[in-house]
């Protein structure tokens, strides 16, 4: 087996493993027995039973030794693990990374935003927008959603991460309300979006700085949960503006090798509109514009 394809296989494993560790017995339908368990969650020959594969096969998934599961054993294993959506989904990325099938390659470089999308940013003012790559980096925000995160355009450009900056940022840590479900969900949204290149340098060097300088994240990323966010609400603690609910939707933009476009509203007349609405005219000194680079 080559290197690439050990570290492949490894990922899937680590999957596996993690999630197993989340099942009782009881789930399933096994009696939890008397004492305590050495093994949190399932045991390998249960989980390996309940799917309906050999023990040694399964060792073998888990240890990154087999690297071509079937669709079908995919299917019973992520069934028997109690998967659901971008969990399921997951399980059978990994499963075809691990097996070597080439993955298609974004038409455009991840950092790059188009002039047509920073049209739409401004375009969408007062409401708060701005775009991330595929691992959260901030690459364009319009004035409203750039003072919605205070502090994170003080540091240079390519720190500009959401998810470094809700654990390593003071005012990340302190702006989100209830912030430990607000970083849960930003670290099992990392996993999702880093399933399709869980080798990127940048999730890479990411993931390294956070476990650390983050004892929260480190926990959080060995969980191996999974959430890819399409939209939702989130209530801010706001150091200029004061508390605000806001809901969000995210849009996909094509041929970007995975930008997102996020933008914030809150229902017409209510005290958060006005608190949000306050962002487009507060601000502490002249904000520059982010220089983009643009792809046709």
């Amino acid at each position: 087996m080559t290197a690439a394809a050990d570290a492949r296989g490894t990922e899937l494993g680590r999957y596996l493993k993690a999630r197993r560790a989340q099942v009782r017995p009881e789930d399933v339908g096994l009696p939890a027995g008397a004492g305590l368990r050495r093994t949190p969650g399932l045991r390998r020959e249960e989980l390996a039973a309940l799917a309906g594969v050999s023990v040694d096969y399964y060792i073998r998934l888990e240890r990154g030794r087999e690297t071509n599961p079937s669709p079908a054993v995919v299917d019973a294993l992520g069934r028997t693990l109690r998967l659901r959506g971008d969990g399921y989904e997951r399980l059978h990325e990994l499963a075809e990374l691990a097996s070597g099938r080439p993955t298609e390659l974004p038409a455009c470089s991840d950092h790059t935003v188009r002039d047509s999308v920073l049209r739409m940013l401004e375009s969408v003012r007062p409401l708060p927008a701005y775009v991330v790559s595929r691992y959260n980096r901030v690459l364009a925000a319009n004035p409203p959603g750039r003072r919605l995160m205070p502090g994170l355009w003080d540091w240079p450009e390519g720190r500009r991460n959401l998810t470094r900056y809700v654990f390593l940022h003071p005012v990340g840590r302190t702006l989100y309300e209830p912030w430990e479900e607000t970083v849960a969900l930003s670290v099992a949204h990392l996993r999702a979006v880093g399933g399709a290149d869980p080798d990127s340098p940048e999730l890479t060097a990411l993931v390294g700085e956070l476990m650390l300088k983050s004892t929260q994240f480190a926990r959080l990323w060995e969980r191996y949960d999974v959430c890819e966010r399409g939209g939702g609400q989130k209530s801010f603690r706001h150091p200029k503006v004061g508390p605000m609910t806001l809901t969000y939707e995210v849009m996909r933009l094509a041929r970007t090798g995975g930008q997102r476009m996020v933008v914030y509203q809150a229902a017409p007349g209510t005290p958060d509109e006005t608190a949000m609405l306050r962002l487009e005219s507060t601000a502490t000194r002249p904000e520059p514009e982010p220089a983009m680079l643009s792809c046709s």
